[in-house]
């Protein structure tokens, strides 16, 4: 056989190979794409159930939605309640139906996940009724029951050119408020 037709099909097989490998890498990577929006979305859905949840006074809803181990930092200095304090701190409003109705500023929530996508963090700009505009941010680990919040920090955003008054506001008041 000729040693031109022989180089030619080695080129057209290899090509051929290549294609495959060319075209499970392109499935796969969309495959790796879906997964990653899934899990966006899972962890977006899991935010939104969580202020869903305090909206309505809903303990039971609210809490399914933090670990056992969870911390949630207040937007006051002395607020660092683990989850079964902070779970009386809500159980004493909620009974009389006051929640609290923090709502996502639309496109301004961001996610980001670990290598393994066990974990997600998250920043989020909220809007309040009382407060204006705050910011969440935190933690989420991946489990069995879903996302579940670990940490979760709510912040009132000062104005760089107000901080100054602010922070002599609270050296006024003195340390923590309770």
């Amino acid at each position: 056989m000729d040693s031109r037709v022989l180089l030619s099909a080695g080129v057209v097989a290899w090509l051929g190979a290549a294609g495959c490998d060319s075209t499970e890498k392109r499935e796969a990577e969309r495959a790796a794409a879906t997964a990653a929006l899934n899990q966006r979305a899972a962890v977006i859905e899991r935010l939104d159930a969580m202020h869903a949840a305090a909206a309505k006074a809903d303990l039971p809803g609210y809490m399914a939605c933090f670990a056992p181990d969870a911390v949630f930092l207040g937007t006051d200095s002395s607020e660092r309640w683990p989850m079964g304090d902070f779970a009386k701190f809500c159980e004493f409003y909620f009974k009389q139906d006051k929640g609290w109705d923090y709502r996502a500023i639309p496109g301004r929530r961001f996610v980001s996940f670990s290598p393994d996508a066990s974990m997600a963090w998250f920043d989020e700009a909220l809007t309040n009724d009382n407060l204006g505009e705050c910011r969440g941010s935190g933690v989420l680990r991946r489990s069995p029951a879903g996302w579940q919040v670990v940490q979760y920090n709510l912040t009132i955003p000062v104005p760089n050119e107000l901080a100054p008054r602010v922070v002599q506001l609270i050296r006024e008041r003195g340390p923590g408020s309770r």
